[in-house]
């Protein structure tokens, strides 16, 4: 039987960069099921051999770091030295993960209260089992191995479904993970189109998906995973606000934003994309920006649109906030084919769709604001709420603006900067999605809580949970909980 297959381009060149199987639903359920006999072995490891494991594995990607660049490159047409960035990142959370598992998720004593004083008790985080993981294109290192790095630490076993755009990426973060862990097939790659990652989405023996993409395809990922009532964390995109304050380190300012919004030709879920500056600094800031972005090239400092179809979106985009706002740089003719030249638009009504939906392109929208309060408001009045930017010498205004902001992560005089913190929780609210990578919560994200109580001794005269309990014990225990909590507080 012949197998079909399906290539990967180059979006630079149009080049074929490699060929690769469209798995079937019968090879993803084949897959799943090595990977729950791999999942059994993998969780009875020690937590420390785990940990040697997962730590070998970091130093395997790092000896192959420049090799690894150089497929993302070719696959998203990202410069070398983006693609660079991104695995160094990846394998910084993968040392953080691998480090941090034991204590985050071990077994620990909890309190049991006056009530529960003949009690003992604690809790841990157990393994799932089998987690698929459905990743992106635009970054194919980075924002899959933030699941697979803290699913694996957690003593998960996975099947990964990178996207039909970076195939390539996927199946090499697979092979590179046996050099560390020959015996099992603890990590699987699985590659193919929508049909296939549906497959895996709607496997019952997956435990949990973590899913990154649209708000759309999320929906769908969803409704696949409700026949099963597989838990879903999803991570679907933004349209991410920067907050310039009136007491901004303009310059510093105006350089983090133009990076946030056009670095990987805007193709960042945190990425900048609608910006809100106050009155008194608007012109000093957007002169800084101006000529900062006439330094930008598409094709030099950053690449190509990586989905072909995404073009004609960032079009529509441009050609909205083009006719209904004043053009500071770009235009319509910053289509060039694969390539979008910066485009920066002020003044562009709020219900635009450039301001409404997700560009995913190298463009923003700058506002002038009464003050920074005004600011915060526009910013959160936005369907999505994924990451955010706060620009402001006064540290706790900053903080109180970043507190404030509908968002599950707020930068402050930086961009993106809690992506590199593997401490932090990576993830939003609203039409971003839900559940959280990274740092302690994504651990526990792909664990599941047990909880054991046990009784050191019984309690004369209080044996509540019996059918011998009489009125004289269920009285003394009304006395003592209204010693306890009966007293009001004003």
């Amino acid at each position: 039987m012949t197998t079909l297959t399906f290539d990967s381009l180059n979006p630079a060149t149009g080049a074929i960069v490699g060929s690769h199987p469209k798995h079937t639903a019968d090879a993803v359920h084949e897959a799943v099921g090595r990977a729950e006999q791999a999942a059994a072995w993998w969780a009875a490891l020690a937590p420390a051999e785990r940990r040697t494991r997962l730590l070998d594995y970091k130093a395997v990607l790092t000896q192959h770091l420049r090799e690894l660049a150089g497929l993302v490159q070719e696959e998203t047409g990202k410069p070398a030295g983006d693609a660079a960035l991104e695995i160094v990142l990846a394998v910084n959370h993968l040392d953080w993960a691998a480090r941090n598992a034991a204590k985050v998720l071990g077994r620990r004593r909890v309190s049991t209260g006056m009530i529960g004083v003949n009690l003992a008790a604690t809790l841990e985080y157990l393994p799932l089992g089998v987690v698929a993981v459905i990743g992106p294109w635009n970054y194919p290192v980075f924002t899959p191995m933030g699941s697979i790095a803290y699913a694996l630490a957690a003593g998960n076993a996975i099947v990964f479904k990178p996207s039909e755009l970076t195939p390539g990426v996927g199946v090499r973060l697979a092979e590179l993970f046996k050099e560390s862990v020959p015996e099992q097939p603890v990590f699987q790659t699985v590659t193919g189109l929508g049909e296939t990652g549906a497959a895996l989405a709607a496997d019952p023996r997956v435990r949990k998906v973590a899913f990154t993409g649209s708000t759309a395809t999320a929906k769908r990922v969803m409704a696949a995973c409700a026949e099963n009532l597989t838990p879903l964390v999803a991570e679907c995109g933004g349209k991410d606000a920067f907050i310039v304050d009136a007491d901004a380190d303009l310059q510093a300012a105006a350089d983090a934003c133009l990076w946030g919004a056009m670095s990987n030709a805007g193709q960042t879920c945190a990425g900048v994309e609608r910006v809100y500056v106050v009155d008194s600094v608007y012109e000093t800031f957007m002169r800084e920006l101006s000529e900062r972005v006439t330094k930008v090239k598409a094709g030099e400092d950053y690449g190509p649109i990586t989905m072909p179809g995404q073009v004609d979106i960032i079009k529509r985009h441009i050609d909205d906030a083009t006719k209904s706002g004043r053009v500071v740089t770009g235009g319509p003719d910053s289509v060039r084919g694969a390539y979008v030249d910066p485009v920066i638009v002020e003044d562009v009504p709020e219900d635009s769709p450039s301001v409404r939906e997700e560009t995913f392109g190298p463009t923003i929208t700058v506002r002038r604001t009464r003050d920074a309060q005004e600011a915060l408001e526009l910013a959160n009045a936005s369907a999505y709420g994924l990451g955010g930017t706060i620009f402001a010498r006064d540290r706790r205004r900053a903080t109180e603006l970043a507190r404030m902001m509908r968002t599950g992560m707020t930068a402050i005089n930086s961009v993106i900067s809690f992506a590199g913190v593997p401490a932090l929780p990576f993830g939003g609210v609203g039409d971003s999605g839900f559940g959280r990578i990274h740092g302690a919560d994504g651990l526990r994200e792909f664990a599941r809580p047990k909880a054991i109580s046990r009784q050191r001794f019984a309690l004369p005269g209080m044996n509540l949970t019996s059918f011998t309990r009489g009125p004289e014990e269920l009285e003394r225990l009304i006395r003592l909980v209204t010693f306890l909590h009966g007293r009001r507080k004003r």
